[in-house]
This record gives structure tokens, C-alpha cells and sequence, in this order.
């Protein structure tokens, strides 16, 4: 198994694609603390773990808090020891309208969850990382970060600010034995975020959500949505010692939607 006696922590891990990241690294033997808002959908996806036979801890948190993600680390070491892996996935997509329109309290809860939070998460584990000489951080960002959307400044904003993190963080974790990467998905439809975000904007466009999601499809080369689990297959893939020689990149996972 790829992550036998590893401990990850996968924040926004109580749905979608976290929940399918951290299923799937427990299936590869790591010992996966789950961290969300919502803390009966945590507890029910690390119940879910722990029926499949593998560790799991629940906790529930906001990480556009400081004391949350102290909380979040703590508790993770307390049960499982030292974290070997974080993935920032915890996202919140905001509001869908024009940037003139954008009040600045809902902005800055954006970049609050969006950015800060993998900020803050980050800077909590990278010391014991350094001291071990070893560990893997990943940054979930998105296709919003590399393509122009309309509607979408403060989630975009947000998102191509981690891949900037990512970067950063790469460069200062590298001679220390610390891999830092992002993936950024495409349409994930299964995920409550799409769904979302499919209402906002057929409210907007005054269309229909169904024509709107058919014709984001077809900017994409497979024509088709991504899964979760193709997501969670590719984010095993980075943190692994498959991806050892990996830092510092972001790994379009999104059908063929954008080339940088």
C-alpha cells in the first residue's frame, strides 16, 4: 500500500472530493483525520473509513480559523502521531455575480476559507516536517484559477492565489525534505459546490441549469465531468513516494480544459 503507516489530514473531507481523497488514502493503508464545517457529514465519512477496516477521526472546524486549525493539528496528533501529509481542500465557492457587485465581507470570507486556511494549516505542520526531513502538503485549487469565467472573482481570486502558495512554499520546502503541489480539478458535477454553482448561474443567465452545464461540458476535450475518485487517484498519486521527484507543480486533472 502507498501510504502505509502514513497520518494525513484532509480538510473539507465530510463530502465530494475530500471525502473521496481521504477514502482513498485510508484504503492505502494512511491513518486519515477528517476535518470539516459540518460535523455530522465528518463524522459519517470517518465512520465510513472505519467500517472499510482502516483509521479514521473526525473533527469538526472551520479553518478560516486560527484557533480551529490549531484545533485541527492538535487533534490529528493526539490520535494518530505525527502528520505526514495535509491535503487544503476546504473550499467555499462564495457569491456568483459581477465583481462590482461582490460586497466585501462575502470577499473576504472567500479568501478567509479559500486561502488563508491552507495558509494557516500549512504553517502548523511544516516545522515538524522540516524536522523529520520529510512530509507532503497538496493544494486542491481549480480550473477557475487558470481560465477566464465570468461571476466568479473571489473564488478565482482565491484559488489562484494557493497555486502562489504552492509555489512558494515548494521553493522554501524543497532542500528540507517537503513536497508541495496542487491539483486543480475540473467540473466535478457530483460535487454539492457544482451543484451550487449550476443554480447561481441559471438564476443569473435566466437559463436553464441543464443547457448551462451541457455547454460548460464542451469546453472540455473528454466531453465529459470528472469523478471524485479521478480526483482522489491523482491526488494518492502526488503525495506518494511515486511523485518523489514532484514539487512546486499543479496537475490539471480536468479532461483537457486548460495546458498550463
Amino acid at each position: 500500500m502507498l501510504l502505509q503507516g502514513k497520518v494525513a489530514l484532509v480538510t473539507g473531507g465530510g463530502r465530494g472530493i475530500g471525502r473521496a481523497i481521504a477514502r482513498r488514502f485510508a484504503a492505502e493503508g494512511a491513518a486519515v483525520a477528517v476535518a470539516a464545517r459540518s460535523g455530522n457529514e465528518v463524522q459519517d465519512a470517518a465512520e465510513e473509513i472505519r467500517r472499510a477496516g482502516a483509521q479514521a477521526r473526525a473533527i469538526a472546524a472551520d479553518v478560516s480559523r486560527e484557533a480551529d486549525c490549531e484545533k485541527i493539528v492538535r487533534e490529528t496528533r493526539q490520535a494518530f502521531g505525527p502528520i505526514h501529509i495535509l491535503v487544503n481542500n476546504a473550499g467555499v465557492l462564495g457569491p456568483v455575480q459581477p465583481a462590482e457587485k461582490v460586497d466585501p465581507r462575502e470577499w473576504d470570507r472567500v479568501i478567509a476559507v479559500n486561502l488563508r486556511g491552507p495558509f494557516l494549516l500549512s504553517r502548523l505542520v511544516l516545522p515538524e516536517m522540516y524536522e523529520r526531513g520529510s512530509g507532503s502538503i497538496l493544494n486542491i485549487v481549480s480550473i477557475a484559477a487558470k481560465a477566464a469565467f465570468q461571476l466568479n472573482s473571489p473564488y478565482a481570486a482565491s484559488k489562484a492565489g494557493i497555486i502562489g502558495l504552492t509555489r512558494t512554499l515548494a521553493a522554501e520546502a524543497a532542500r528540507k525534505g517537503v513536497r508541495v503541489n496542487a491539483l486543480s480539478p475540473g467540473p466535478v458535477t457530483e460535487t454539492k459546490m457544482f451543484e451550487e454553482l449550476g443554480r447561481s448561474l441559471a438564476r443569473h443567465f435566466q437559463a436553464d441549469r441543464g443547457a448551462l452545464s451541457a455547454k460548460m461540458l464542451e469546453g472540455v476535450l473528454q466531453g465529459r465531468a470528472q469523478t471524485p475518485d479521478e480526483i482522489a487517484s491523482a491526488a494518492l498519486f502526488l503525495v506518494s513516494d511515486q511523485a518523489s521527484a514532484i514539487t512546486g507543480q499543479t496537475l490539471n486533472v480536468d479532461g483537457g480544459m486548460a495546458f498550463y
